[in-house]
């Protein structure tokens, strides 16, 4: 292990705990953070009223984590912002094209660049041909530069979500109901309108419910209604992951659960009817964000373990589609595939030539980036054909009929988006074909097993690929921790050990898949592949993040152990001073960081500072109870 790193001490000071220790670290965190408004609580003597008045003990107060429903109270819309950012009606102007008509409530903030991507991804391409109703959704950049919601408290709840269901702050998703339908009164002869929920949260099957709720009806009966179902919104409680939430809206009552990260992964949590209150609920939920699987690769299914091995590794891929349903759709079973790792590339669902992106992405003048495009549009065809990896997806039907073997194409022979539906890339795939799973899926089709089993019995044998190939590394990266004997209250918290991509491939040959997976094939060449792609990047920052917060936390567990007021009385008052200020550090930290730290620990590192402060003289404490920390 290396030598621990140990900051200077002031001078003649025994002790060296750093100001910013961990700073490296900060963000939200995957653990569950303390409530911490305990630490201000508990203790009856007099230091009550010092300690209720300390500027650290005020911060950590503030950050309480425990009292959502107290919090959205504060102001009108908090409630509706913790669900929606804002919800917009796009429609069809002559002279203008595609235009945002309203925008509610009418205080939500969306730049031009913004708006006009909403423009034109609420709207299929005119060769799309969709008659009638149609529901789809994307994925569009935020614009640089955006102030913070009044809502950002509720990011705490992100902190319990599974990895792949956290919010990323960089992005916007888009719900639409498209409806379409002849219209001899209008000039153009069509009635053409979107309505549009933009949102921050990736919860795909639930916004997707909602929309097939109030949609329709408000096409008939317009604006009054849109401003009826946002205050519904707006009463709803926060969207807490664990807990079983009761939304009603218009009538309709819904009934969900939002998964945790302590959920065991691969199962889902049925929402049953469990009370008599329960008769009334009119839609319970079996998932918030799955979609049919099974459905959205089944044109291609022979080929979804080099799927597998694509999203892993981050490659370009474009999903060519008749429609932006089924592009949005095949996007998303993509990049839910390697689930419960997250797909760290950018993704978009539907992309259109209008896309402030486009040009990044379509350049020829650099190799393709690692996303995901869903593209419906024919020119894209020619656009993107130096993409290495193509999918093109025909119309999506239930599959009545085992499909046929469809090979592998080259990319040369993709020329028109009229092309038959199939695979066109070069890539060799490192692991042998399961040919199990093929005819487990054959055979479900034959005896007319309903597509839900299918997709059950697929995102198993996905999340089963996934765990036998991340088990390995999660075990090497385990062993870089350092032991908890090298943790010093008086010392830095130890390092990580770096990660040495030599060192974890030795550990393959005695502790690699094979001991979870039956499949043969290069597995040292796939994983030699992952650790060059964003994906892997990604996983690591996150668990580096997570174990650095650990020691963090274990390092304040060792210092609670100590008797620091004995150790204060026998240092002059500027080193005890010092000693305070890095403790209040300390306690902001493990708030602002979310650090996996007890109760208990917060309380007595609490209890320690009014301790310390109490024994001081009546100046310095006045002066330590009006110091804030950073």
């Amino acid at each position: 292990p290396p030598a621990m790193v140990v900051r200077p001490a002031p001078p003649a000071a025994a002790w060296s705990l750093p100001r910013e220790a961990g700073s490296a670290s900060r963000g939200a965190g995957q653990r569950r953070c303390v409530p911490c408004r305990h630490v201000t609580g508990g203790r009856g003597h007099s230091a009550m009223s010092r300690r209720e008045r300390s500027p650290g003990g005020a911060a950590v107060a503030a950050g309480d984590a425990a009292a959502p429903e107290r919090l959205l109270s504060l102001l009108p819309w908090d409630r509706f912002s913790a669900w929606l950012h804002c919800v917009c009606v796009v429609g069809f102007d002559l002279e203008l094209g595609q235009a945002v008509e309203v925008i509610y409530p009418p205080h939500s903030k969306l730049t031009d660049k913004e708006k006009t991507n909403i423009c034109y991804l609420s709207f299929p391409d005119s060769n799309s041909g969709c008659l009638g109703d149609t529901q789809f959704c994307f994925r569009f950049r935020r614009s640089s530069g955006r102030k913070v919601s009044l809502c950002c408290f509720l990011d705490h709840l992100d902190r319990d979500l599974p990895v792949y269901l956290k919010k990323d702050p960089a992005y916007y998703y888009g719900y639409v109901y498209f409806r379409q339908v002849r219209d001899k009164s209008l000039k153009r002869g069509y009635f053409q309108k979107s309505l549009v929920l933009i949102s921050k949260l990736p919860y795909v099957h639930f916004f997707r419910t909602v929309l097939k709720q109030i949609a329709p009806e408000y096409f008939e009966k317009s604006e009054a209604f849109l401003e009826a179902v946002c205050s519904d919104i707006d009463r709803w409680p926060p969207p807490v992951p664990g807990e079983v939430l009761h939304l009603p809206i218009m009538g309709v009552l819904m009934k969900l659960r939002i998964p945790t990260y302590r959920d065991k992964p691969g199962t889902t949590q049925v929402v049953q009817n469990m009370h008599q209150a329960d008769a009334q609920i009119s839609v319970a939920l079996p998932t918030v964000h799955e979609v049919d699987l099974f459905r959205c690769f089944c044109p291609v299914f022979f080929h979804i373990q080099m799927l597998w091995e694509l999203v892993l590794l981050g490659e370009p891929l474009v999903v060519m589609a008749p429609s932006p349903s089924e592009s949005s759709e095949t996007v998303l079973a993509l990049v839910s595939c390697i689930s419960p790792l997250k797909y760290c590339s950018d993704f978009r669902p539907y992309f259109t030539i209008h896309d402030s992106e486009f040009k990044e992405y379509t350049t020829r003048t650099q190799a393709p980036p690692s996303v995901i495009l869903g593209v419906t549009n024919p020119f894209f065809a020619k656009t993107l054909q130096h993409w290495p990896h193509i999918i093109r997806i025909g119309d999506i039907k239930l599959p009545g009929e085992v499909p046929k073997q469809v090979k592998v194409k080259k990319l040369k022979n993709l020329k028109t988006l009229d092309s038959k539906p199939g695979v066109y890339t070069s890539y060799r795939t490192y692991l042998n074909k399961d040919e199990e799973i093929i005819k487990q899926l054959q055979k479900g089709v034959q005896q007319k097993r309903p597509s839900e089993a299918q997709s059950v019995i697929l995102r198993r044998y996905f999340l089963e690929l996934t765990e036998s190939f991340i088990i390995p590394l999660e075990r090497y990266v385990a062993s870089l921790m350092p032991l908890q004997k090298c943790i010093s209250p008086w010392k830095s918290p130890p390092q990580l050990r770096q990660f040495s991509q030599e060192d974890f491939m030795k550990t393959l040959e005695k502790a690699g898949p094979q001991l979870t997976s039956g499949l043969k094939g290069d597995w040292i060449g796939l994983y030699r592949h992952f650790l060059k792609s964003p994906n892997f990047d990604g996983w690591f920052r996150s668990r580096q993040k997570e174990m650095t917060q650990k020691l963090e936390a274990l390092h304040l567990e060792a210092l609670c152990n100590e008797n620091l007021v004995f150790w204060s009385q026998k240092h002059t008052e500027v080193e005890t001073v010092d000693l305070v200020l890095k403790l209040k550090n300390k306690l902001l930290q493990a708030g602002r960081e979310h650090l996996p730290v007890k109760t208990d620990t917060l309380k007595k590192l609490q209890t320690h500072i009014d301790d310390i402060i109490l024994a001081l003289p009546d100046d310095l404490q006045d002066i330590l109870l009006k110091t804030g920390c950073t």
